[in-house]
């Protein structure tokens, strides 16, 4: 059995040589991470259901989004809400692996920021699912559209996929 590393998002830079994905292998995302499988993401079939791989997106984005980019999901004045979701699906996957999950913004504007994120084996050559995302920020009480502005987009400027 391999060798994991515990807790998850784990960076994937930080993940010693042999024990994590290749350098240079996969599609070139900004941002990488790994989570691992757990048993209840399987379901019936035995594969990871797919509602699991929107959750690993989900936190994949939210993780960077609280640690890169400061925001304060539990008390802050701006929240980011998903308009739009969607997921294509390549290949079966399931407890116990780990995934590689890609991360970019293909699109930053005044309020809004769309994400590219791929789900990859831990090797990265093998896609699993490949989803995009759509973060409208908003004013927490009114619900309003605000600005993406400071630390944040700074953040998000730097999951822009190189051209």
């Amino acid at each position: 059995m391999s060798q994991r590393r515990r807790g998850w998002p784990v960076d994937a830079a930080q993940t010693p040589a042999g024990a994590g994905g290749a350098e240079g292998a996969g599609p070139d995302y900004a941002h990488w991470t790994e989570i691992p499988t757990r048993w209840a993401d399987n379901d019936a079939y035995g594969h990871m259901n797919n509602t699991v791989h929107y959750a690993f997106m989900d936190t994949a984005i939210n993780t960077w989004l609280i640690e890169e980019g400061g925001l304060d999901y539990r008390g802050g004045r701006v929240i980011g809400l998903c308009v739009e979701s969607q997921c294509s699906y390549t290949a079966e996957i399931g407890f116990p692996e780990v995934l590689a999950v890609g991360l970019s913004v293909v699109r930053l504007g005044t309020s809004s920021v769309h994400y590219q994120v791929g789900l990859y084996r831990r090797d990265r050559r093998t896609e699993v699912a490949e989803g995009r995302f759509v973060h409208v920020f908003v004013d927490r009480e009114t619900r309003r559209p605000v600005p993406v502005e400071g630390r944040l987009r700074t953040a998000l400027e730097n999951l822009r996929r190189s051209q």
